[in-house]
């Protein structure tokens, strides 16, 4: 009786040691009925370990996912205390996932919006979050709610979006504002022209159509530039390109800038090597004439124009150079943008519709090419138009 209690009592003792070790530890050996107890407990025991290992592979997997996410994810507990948090959260917030954990975000993240917006309750409405840590940076903040007062923290980066936003509301305003002052003018005449026909004699009344006359030129213009802007940001498909003789193409050039001169300039063509080039006629006619007409327009009566084609390490390039006003450095990184104008006076005096050099861009872009700017104020510019070498063939292989 002794022998059994003895026995019984060992192998409590040693199944209480075993409870007391790490998970996963093998189980003591016994014989008998304890050696059924042992290999029932050792079963369970491998089935709870499995379950831990495949929620440990759950739990790794469904962070990793998190982690591959564009937005930003934030776990928060009872009291906002941060209980787990993404790289792009981190990022966003200045947060680090690992110092930060369990500490209230609103202690982190301080800002007056946010603070409001996590303790109301209310978030039907996604929160338009300026963060003071980037000002560069807007955020879309959605917090949904789910188990005993815990919160997921959704963020997302609408920087560009506001941005895109933006340059459509200002384009909008923009094509408003430069077809109403043509607009303006032309029905002026009309109206003029309407009240008191008998009262002009026929060269005044010549003189205000030729005046409406240039101002419907100039809609034209705008229309035009608009629809071929339009057809190169909204990927049109690729231009159907062609073999264009450059000497051709350039000369075609030079009288686009002679027919907006009207003599008042001095304007040189120098064509380095000539050749064949692989492109779009029509795009690329439109980019060189926009550079050249460019340097018309902005260079006094008496000026040099000077266009050339020459051969660089990195390609073939279409350079127009002018003696003219040239542009202040703050400037040039803009220029390329729709309707940006150094002086907007004068640019419409020229009659220039803000939209040239985009379509050069544009243009250039679709060529595997690029532009180059320099400009000294007073002093004149340099446009330079780069094609890559493999779409240029010299005369004879030379």
């Amino acid at each position: 009786m002794v022998g059994l209690a003895a026995y019984h009592l060992t192998n409590l003792w040693a199944l209480a040691e075993w409870t007391r070790k790490p998970l996963g530890s093998p189980l003591p050996m016994a014989s008998g009925l304890w050696d059924l107890v042992f290999s029932d407990l050792s079963r369970r025991s491998r089935l709870a370990e499995a379950q831990r290992r495949h929620l440990s592979s759950s739990l790794d997997q469904f962070r990793s996912a998190s982690q591959a996410m564009p937005d930003g994810a934030v776990y928060l507990s009872e009291g906002d205390a941060i209980e787990w948090a993404n790289n792009q959260a981190e990022r966003q917030f200045g947060l680090d996932a690992q110092q930060d954990l369990g500490a209230p975000i609103t202690n982190l993240v301080r800002e007056p919006a946010f603070v409001a917006f996590l303790e109301s309750g209310q978030y039907a409405q996604p929160l338009l979050f300026h963060s003071t840590r980037n000002l560069q940076a807007t955020l879309q903040i959605q917090v949904i709610p789910y188990g005993d007062k815990q919160k997921l923290l959704l963020s997302r980066d609408i920087t560009q979006i506001e941005r895109l936003e933006k340059m459509r509301s200002d384009f909008v305003a923009n094509v408003s504002h430069e077809l109403r002052t043509p607009l303006t003018v032309v029905r002026g005449f009309l109206e003029t022209l309407e009240d008191g026909l008998d009262d002009y004699d026929p060269e005044q009344i010549r003189h205000f159509l030729a005046r409406a006359s240039e101002q419907t030129q100039r809609m034209q213009r705008l229309i035009d530039d608009l629809l071929s802007l339009s057809a190169l940001e909204t990927g049109a498909p690729d231009p159907e390109e062609e073999e264009i003789p450059i000497g051709d193409l350039l000369g075609e050039v030079r009288q686009d800038a002679e027919l907006i001169s009207r003599g008042r300039h001095l304007i040189d063509l120098d064509i380095q090597q000539d050749g064949l080039l692989r492109g779009s006629h029509k795009e690329l006619r439109s980019a060189f004439a926009n550079l050249a007409t460019n340097a018309v327009r902005y260079t006094p009566e008496g000026g040099r124009i000077a266009l050339s084609w020459r051969p660089l390490t990195e390609g073939m390039a279409f350079t127009v150079q002018d003696n003219g006003i040239g542009i202040a450095q703050e400037h040039i990184l803009r220029l390329t943008e729709r309707f940006y104008r150094v002086d907007r006076g004068r640019s419409r005096e020229s009659g220039g519709t803000g939209l040239g050099l985009a379509i050069v861009k544009h243009v250039l872009s679709r060529h595997q090419g690029k532009l180059r700017i320099e400009s000294t104020p007073g002093r004149g510019s340099t446009f330079t138009a780069v094609l890559p070498i493999r779409r240029f063939m010299p005369v004879n292989g030379k």
